[in-house]
């Protein structure tokens, strides 16, 4: 059966998903990228995203590598795909990650203003989705076909799905880290209202794992 899932986002110990003011220089927001650091140390990203050798092993990469596994297609908002706001004037922009993305399967962005399926090399699409979020996860679960979705983010996105209860489980790590601002990722949501529990919890040297499912 189809799982929706959220994996590896990481928030600071102060709730926020991404820093602020989201830009090409800064993708992640202003301090967003030591959200991941315990990320980046991972052999799963270090090979599956950098390229590289090497990489630790151990509870980090535990979580880094179920991310990947089972997964049929992802959900992304519109600033996950990049900084261009409003209209699409043009098609210049191809998303953060080159020509061979790291998805590789098709990755719905959700986005009020349409443009034409991208193509990308190593099995991407990303498809553009005007229609709302359930629109964007019906046909995100035809094209898992039988594999899981897979919430990208942003924190908007995650929230959107929680507030619906659309997602079965979510992948949380809390990151050492303090932002003070930026993009809340449960302002605003009722988590046991909704029916989610903690599952799971674990810490590792670089952050502390959760694991949330509904009921």
């Amino acid at each position: 059966m189809t799982k929706v899932r959220v994996e590896s986002f990481s928030i600071s110990i102060d709730g926020f998903g991404a820093g602020p003011e989201q830009s090409l220089e800064n993708p992640l927001g202003v301090g967003g990228t030591a959200l991941h650091e315990w990320a980046f140390a991972t052999r799963t990203f270090q090979t599956q995203l950098f390229g590289n050798q090497g990489g630790e092993i151990g509870i980090d990469d535990d979580f880094a590598a179920r991310g990947f596994h089972h997964v049929g297609a992802w959900i992304l908002g519109r600033n996950m795909f990049g900084p261009v706001r409003g209209p699409w004037l043009d098609e210049s922009w191809r998303g953060w990650w080159g020509d061979n993305p790291v998805y590789h399967t098709p990755v719905f962005v959700l986005t009020n203003h349409p443009r034409a399926p991208l193509v990308m090399e190593g099995g991407t699409t990303f498809h553009f989705v005007t229609d709302g979020i359930r629109v964007a996860l019906e046909r995100a679960r035809e094209a898992a076909e039988g594999k899981d979705v897979r919430i990208g983010g942003g924190a908007a996105t995650i929230r959107q799905y929680l507030q619906e209860r659309l997602i079965d489980e979510l992948h949380v790590a809390i990151a050492p880290v303090l932002l003070g601002t930026g993009e809340h990722l449960f302002g605003g949501v009722d988590l046991p209202n909704l029916g989610y529990k903690c599952a799971q919890h674990v810490a590792s040297e670089r952050a502390t794992h959760l694991v949330l499912t509904r009921a």
